[in-house]
C-alpha cells in the first residue's frame, strides 16, 4: 500500500467514524457532577443527538463540580441550561431536554429512543431504577457513582454482562451510606468519572476498544489509586440471572444529589 493510499483508508475510517458518532444517541440521566462532563465530552466528540434528564434547577452549591453552568444559569432548570451552552459550542448536536425526574412509569419509553444510556446520578434509588429499566428495556448503559474522594465505573451490556444486581442484589438501606452532604463530593473526581463514562459510550458507539464489561473500575483519589475488580453476571440474580423476578422498573425511595 502507498503512502497515498494508506493516507486516503485512514482518512476514511475516520470519516466512518463521524458518520456513526452522528448517527449515535445518547440519553444522560442526571445532569450533575458526572452528567455535566460527560455531555461536554460526548458533544465535542461529534454525538448526534443528547437526550438530558433532570427534574432540578442551577443552584449555587452546584457551581464548583457542575461545569456546564455558570451564575447566570441559577435558578434555570439544569437541562436548559446544558442545551443552551451545548447549543453555542456544538450546533450540529441535537439537544433532547427532559425536564423531569425519571420514573419506574418513565425510564422504559425514554430509554427506548436511544443507543446507550449514562446513569450520572448520585442516589442509590435512582441507580437502581436506571440499571432496572435499561436491563428490561436491553439497552447499554454506564453506572457510575462519586462520594468524596472515591468514584466507581462499569459498564452493562444487558444479557451479556453483570448489572448492578448481579453485585448488589437489593440496594442499601438509607442509614447504611453517608449522604452526598455527610460525605461531600470532589468535582475533579465527579469530572473524571463522568469523562471515563462518555469513553466507554463513544466505544459502544463506535464498536472499538474493551468496554468495562464484567469488571468494577474503583478510583481513590485521596491515594492515588486505581483497582479493577472482576464481576460475572449471576444465575441468580433478580433482574438478568436465569429466573428472574423483577419484571418491571422498581422505584426506591431514597435522597438524590448530584
Amino acid at each position: 500500500m502507498t503512502h497515498k493510499e494508506a493516507s486516503e483508508s485512514k482518512a476514511q475510517r475516520f470519516a466512518g467514524a463521524r458518520e456513526r458518532l452522528a448517527r449515535g444517541r445518547v440519553l444522560i440521566v442526571g445532569v450533575g457532577g458526572l452528567g455535566a462532563p460527560a455531555a461536554l465530552q460526548l458533544a465535542a466528540a461529534g454525538i448526534g443527538t443528547l437526550g438530558l434528564v433532570d427534574s432540578d434547577t442551577v443552584d449555587v452549591s452546584n457551581l464548583h463540580r457542575q461545569i456546564i453552568y455558570r451564575t447566570a444559569d441559577l435558578g434555570r432548570p439544569k437541562v436548559m441550561a446544558a442545551a443552551a451552552w451545548l447549543a453555542t459550542s456544538y450546533p450540529n448536536v441535537s439537544v433532547h431536554c427532559f425536564a423531569q425526574r425519571l420514573t419506574a412509569d418513565n425510564a422504559g419509553n425514554l430509554f427506548g429512543d436511544f443507543d446507550f444510556v449514562v446513569d450520572a446520578t448520585d442516589g442509590i434509588a435512582s441507580k437502581y431504577l436506571v440499571n432496572d429499566a435499561a436491563v428490561l428495556s436491553r439497552v447499554p448503559f454506564s453506572h457510575a457513582g462519586v462520594l468524596a474522594f472515591h468514584g466507581q465505573m462499569m459498564t452493562v451490556l444487558p444479557g451479556r454482562s453483570a448489572c448492578l444486581r448481579c453485585l448488589f442484589p437489593a440496594p442499601p438501606k438509607p442509614d447504611e451510606l453517608p449522604t452526598c452532604q455527610e460525605a461531600g463530593i470532589i468535582g475533579s473526581v465527579a469530572g473524571t468519572i463522568g469523562v471515563l463514562q462518555a469513553t466507554d459510550a463513544l466505544k459502544y458507539l463506535l464498536g472499538v476498544g474493551e468496554l468495562l464489561t464484567d469488571r468494577l473500575l474503583t478510583y481513590d483519589a485521596a491515594a492515588a489509586r486505581w483497582r479493577t475488580v472482576t464481576l460475572r453476571r449471576r444465575g441468580d440474580c433478580p433482574l438478568c440471572g436465569d429466573h428472574p423476578t423483577i419484571h418491571t422498573p422498581v422505584a426506591v425511595e431514597n435522597g438524590i444529589c448530584e
